[in-house]
């Protein structure tokens, strides 16, 4: 028997006025996959992803998450974890409470807290900057930072938005490989939106190509090098 998709995009369309970001997707990504959107610009995949995060409703069409219906569930009760391009750390707070922050929100105890950002400091590799604010760290300890916070309190599902587009083309190709690495271990499914067709090719285990809202293809990197589709 299939194993149930984790994410299930049934049909979606969004209109933002007289503009149609997404027309009629339909996708389905499996647990533990690492999965791209890929695409120019405006081609609707960063709205497709804030739709799976709760930010956008779909107009027309189901979202769904591990089998049920998350379509009309609000952003901070879906089993969902997102990490937005810009990290979005908070600047007053170190690295230790930056991960911790939302395992304070759900209320566990001192010592569960202590034990969970501990491992994700290792995870991440952030041993020796746990005391640090954001203002004090390289641009790709931010984003391992970021990406600590978004797996602390345990997810199915990590999105992340451009996750790399800050950084420098070499510090993206080593974090490319960390990323991989952290989702290997970690058995999630992961679903970046990237517009850079390496960093794809690179990372994931299938990749969905948009344009002007619609899908091209979706398949292996090797398909999508070897059989493009796309004009």
């Amino acid at each position: 028997m299939p194993e149930r998709p984790i994410l299930q995009f049934e049909r979606v369309s969004k209109c933002f006025g007289a503009t149609l970001a997404v027309d009629d997707v339909s996708i389905d990504i499996a647990p533990g996959e690492f999965f791209a959107l890929l695409g120019p610009s405006g081609c609707g995949k960063t709205t497709l992803m804030r739709m799976a995060a709760g930010f956008e409703r779909p107009d027309e069409g189901r979202v769904l998450i591990d089998g049920a219906d998350a379509t009309d569930i609000p952003p901070h009760k879906r089993p969902v974890n997102m990490m937005f391009q810009s990290y979005a750390l908070f600047p007053h707070m170190s690295v230790a409470d930056n991960i911790a922050f939302g395992l304070k929100a759900a209320g566990l105890s001192r010592d569960a807290i202590a034990a969970r950002v501990s491992e994700m400091v290792r995870l991440a590799q952030l041993q020796g900057l746990e005391k640090r604010k954001p203002h004090q760290l390289s641009g790709g300890q931010k984003q391992r930072t970021a990406l600590a916070r978004a797996l602390a309190r345990g997810t199915k599902l990590l999105l992340l938005d451009e996750p790399l587009g800050a950084l420098d083309r070499k510090l993206r190709e080593e974090t490319q490989f960390e990323l991989m690495d952290i989702q290997k271990r970690l058995g999630a499914a992961f679903v970046v939106v990237t517009h850079d067709q390496d960093e794809a090719m690179s990372m994931a285990d299938r990749i969905a190509v948009m344009r002007a809202g619609k899908i091209e293809q979706i398949g292996a990197p090797s398909d999508i090098y070897e059989r493009p589709r796309s004009r």
